[in-house]
């Protein structure tokens, strides 16, 4: 059945979320939050994407984006998600103090096997869900929601101070990852 979420509007602001199959907690890990950052950046510098807010956790991440004329978000986060799993299957791989290595790429091969859109292994779950932030009231909601999380999750006290985040953006500082901030 097809999902009712889809990037309707191709000039839309869209609010996402990219899940890890079964919530696994790969980002609890620097080297996977790194492909994860490294992908978005790439991502905004030559795929088109246009970065408003973003928060990564330990087994999803939620992005506020948009696209450059000419550019599809669909195909953006698709490949984004096609190349993050090669990585990170393969920094699990050869990441040898990694603890959690046969649990995780069981967990990825089992997932793959069972669906018939993967090769081999399953990373991300399929669908983003895409919200079309259409009115203020949705973007103000999704903003605050996106910036909070770290701190309903108990990781920090204040949003700006979560690093993973465009929280401090939003402060009047400066991140890691370039943002068009949303007026």
């Amino acid at each position: 059945m097809p999902s009712k979420y889809k990037f309707h509007n191709p000039e839309g602001l869209y609010f996402v979320t990219l899940t890890i199959i079964d919530w696994v907690d790969i980002f609890s890990r620097e080297i996977y939050r790194k492909i994860m950052i490294d992908s978005l950046n790439y991502s905004i510098i030559n795929k088109g994407l246009v970065l408003h807010a973003w928060v990564i956790m330990s087994n999803h991440l939620h992005l506020i984006i948009s696209a450059k004329p000419n550019y599809k978000l669909s195909e953006i986060l698709r490949d984004m998600k096609k190349f993050t799993s090669k990585q990170i299957i393969t920094a699990i791989k050869d990441n040898k103090k990694e603890s959690r290595k046969k649990w995780m790429l069981r967990i990825f091969i089992h997932r793959g096997l069972i669906n018939p859109n993967n090769k081999k292994y399953q990373v991300w779950k399929q669908d983003n869900h895409p919200v079309d932030l259409d009115t203020n009231i949705k973007i103000d909601q999704r903003l605050d929601y996106l910036h909070n999380n770290p701190v309903k999750a108990g990781l920090v006290f204040d949003a700006e101070h979560y690093v993973y985040s465009s929280a401090i953006d939003y402060a009047g500082g400066s991140g890691i990852l370039p943002l068009e901030l949303i007026d």
